[in-house]
């Protein structure tokens, strides 16, 4: 009964702690006058929705160029780590701890420093203020976050599938599609979805990388709190949080069936 109860408690902490931003945020957005020390907004009003969703408003340059950026990133990302992912989890040779250690070293290098050098490297390559120089940016934090993900779900896969399929006549190709896919896809779909989300987040990448001919949505965020407006920035919060959402809650429902 105590555990029953302290899962309750938690569940119920977990659950304030998440939608209590969303309110905040939400209440913000629609905030006409709020001054301390009010504890409501004393006037209400969609200025700050007319204003974001105006037609030609700079919202929706911001919002495809994350979709743009963040889809590609998820999908290159993911289809690089997993065949990484799987050499690691087979790998039981000299040498395995340094490979992994290089494939997670962008995620423990300080990024600024890691961000100026490729900098230079892409004003070299021509990819610099470009969406493909900032996809190819992102596949560096992406990259990783994907083959330790899908690290797991090849240490628990089980390649005498394989095995069979081939002695039963299967060639490489129906193997994979017909054979590997069908094992792995609900942590493929879950690497897809993080890898998604970790390049729908990155500001530093994009705005050093892409500088101000790549604008995707956090440094459209970034630039409303510098503007010290609370309710541009509150709807813009809303906007940047909404496709994440509706990731999880489109997903989320089909990973766990299929765990099932």
């Amino acid at each position: 009964m105590n555990r029953t109860r302290l899962s309750s408690t938690l569940a119920f902490g977990l659950t304030v702690s998440a939608l209590l931003p969303l309110l905040l945020l939400s209440t913000w957005s629609f905030a006409g006058r709020w001054y301390y020390p009010a504890l409501f907004p004393t006037e209400w009003s969609l200025r700050a929705w007319n204003a974001l969703l105006a037609p030609g408003a700079q919202v929706w340059t911001a919002l495809w160029g994350s979709v743009w950026v963040a889809t590609l990133a998820a999908l290159i990302g993911t289809a690089i780590a997993v065949p990484a992912a799987r050499a690691l989890s087979g790998w039981r040779g000299m040498g395995r701890t340094w490979v992994q250690a290089a494939l997670l070293g962008p995620l423990i290098l300080p990024a600024f420093a890691a961000v100026m050098g490729i900098q230079v490297v892409f004003i070299r390559l021509g990819l610099a203020d470009t969406r493909a120089g900032v996809v190819i940016a992102h596949l560096i934090p992406v990259v990783p976050y994907a083959v330790v993900l899908l690290g797991g779900v090849f240490a628990g896969y089980d390649s005498r599938l394989e095995d069979v399929a081939r002695t039963l006549g299967a060639r490489p190709a129906q193997v994979w599609w017909r054979v590997t896919v069908p094992a792995i896809l609900p942590g493929l779909l879950v690497s897809v979805l993080f890898a998604f989300l970790v390049s729908w987040s990155e500001y530093l990448l994009t705005l050093i990388v892409g500088g101000a001919q790549v604008l995707t949505l956090p440094l459209l965020l970034f630039s409303a709190v510098q503007g010290g407006d609370y309710a541009i920035t509150g709807a813009v919060s809303l906007l940047y949080l909404a496709p994440t959402l509706l990731v999880f809650a489109l997903v989320a429902p089909r990973v766990q069936g299929w765990r099932t």
